[in-house]
């Protein structure tokens, strides 16, 4: 074994002997490191999920799918007039088929008309403000759609405007408990009687807004039977699927001229409707990562710098403690490099301790919150190695000084010493 590696050998072993004979000492020592570590470990994994997650359901969603309605998702370049918006006309078949026959790279249009308001009664169950979408055909084609019992609508129905309803998970089990058969019974809707075809699986709450766990699927043409679809207590969405190899961002401008014809907007006229798209959302949540990533950033700083400070003073105990056997090194030959390698190793083996400590925590949380809370959080390893690395960063900067003050005693007056 070479001499440096004889010397990183001993000094992790006194560092653990360290760990082992002044427990108290050492882990309040050890607490600010990792309680930094904690922060910026832990947030950064959570982001780095939240992340994950939202690229996950974006993929599925489809990053090339524009919704079309009165209201902006995010303000358009200031004030957030939903006085202005509030007054738009409302999308109708009207423009669907605009798009379908004007607009060659776009694969699929359609409308939802959603009704958060609906009641739904079958016998005597009757449940409140379920969300009714009242769509055309093509929608499960830019939605996904799952069905775990019997089918979702078909082209006849939709068209026709047939009194027929696909039923969200949580819709389902209210009003068929003890997991009846629904299909092909009838539920009272929007006054009149629907027959069941088909249940959703349970998926939850999507970005696009759509809830279809607590929800029901009909035809867009049995409820304009039924309610004033261009009222304004409503608003309908068009929404627009690009055809495969098809640039999202020039399908935009040719949908945005087509509906400005459609409309009759003149040149130099503001848009009465609203273009919107996932990676807005997506773009909005990268700023708001970014800001709290500066905050955890910050805090872990802070916490770092009590942490040094800690292990800096653990150390200069170390370095008194030790006077007489680093006196004693230094007359039989120990160069002061070797005794200062042996101080720093040792206040980077404590600090890389304090680091894991932190990040164990972390990983503890992680699978609290995939398996209690069903939000999938997954420690990388480039969160890892980085936990570790500022660890061991921190433990050079704060062992320098100690180390070097070692290096330098006096042979002669460090075995005097009491």
């Amino acid at each position: 074994m070479t001499n440096s590696a004889r010397i990183i050998v001993t000094s992790i072993s006194q560092a653990i002997q360290e760990l082992r004979v002044n427990k108290l000492r050492t882990f309040l020592s050890l607490l600010g490191i990792t309680i930094g570590i904690f922060c910026i470990i832990a947030v950064l994994t959570v982001l780095d999920s939240m992340k994950n997650n939202i690229e996950t359901e974006m993929n599925t969603l489809g990053s090339d799918v524009l919704y079309v309605n009165r209201w902006p998702w995010m303000d358009e370049g200031g004030e957030y007039k939903w006085w202005e918006y509030w007054r738009r006309p409302s999308m109708s078949p009207t423009e669907v088929k605009a798009i379908n026959s004007q607009v060659p790279d776009a694969a699929f249009a359609t409308i939802c008309l959603p009704d958060g308001n609906l009641t739904l009664k079958r016998y005597d169950q009757e449940i409140s403000n379920i969300t009714g979408y009242g769509v055309m055909n093509n929608f499960d084609k830019i939605q996904n759609i799952d069905i775990s019992q019997g089918r979702y609508l078909n082209s006849s129905e939709l068209d026709g405007g047939t009194e027929v309803v696909v039923m969200g998970d949580e819709v389902y089990k209210s009003l068929f408990p003890g997991n009846v058969n629904a299909l092909n019974k009838s539920i009272n809707l929007l006054g009149k009687k629907f027959l069941v075809v088909g249940v959703m699986k349970k998926v939850g709450k999507n970005m696009a807004g759509f809830d279809f766990d607590n929800a029901v699927i009909f035809p867009y043409y049995a409820a304009a039977s039924v309610i004033d679809t261009r009222s304004l207590s409503f608003d309908p969405m068009l929404l627009v699927k690009t055809a495969n190899n098809k640039n999202v961002d020039e399908m935009k401008y040719e949908v945005e001229g087509v509906l400005r014809r459609v409309r009759k907007v003149r040149p130099g006229q503001a848009n009465n409707f609203a273009i919107n798209q996932l990676s807005q959302v997506s773009q909005r949540l990268n700023i708001v990562f970014g800001t709290i990533d500066m905050i955890a950033a910050v805090i872990g700083g802070f916490s770092l710098i009590v942490g040094a400070f800690g292990i800096a003073n653990i150390m200069f105990v170390t370095v008194k403690e030790r006077t007489k056997i680093i006196g004693l090194k230094k007359a039989i030959g120990a160069r002061s490099g070797s005794i200062m390698m042996e101080f720093l190793i040792e206040a980077v083996t404590l600090c890389i301790v304090g680091g894991l400590i932190g990040i164990a925590i972390v990983l503890l949380l992680s699978v609290l919150l995939t398996y209690g809370l069903d939000f999938k959080v997954t420690l990388s390893i480039k969160n890892f190695l980085l936990g570790v690395s500022i660890s061991a960063i921190v433990g050079v900067l704060a062992g320098y000084i100690p180390a070097r003050s070692a290096s330098r005693l006096d042979p002669v007056v460090a075995i005097r010493s009491n």
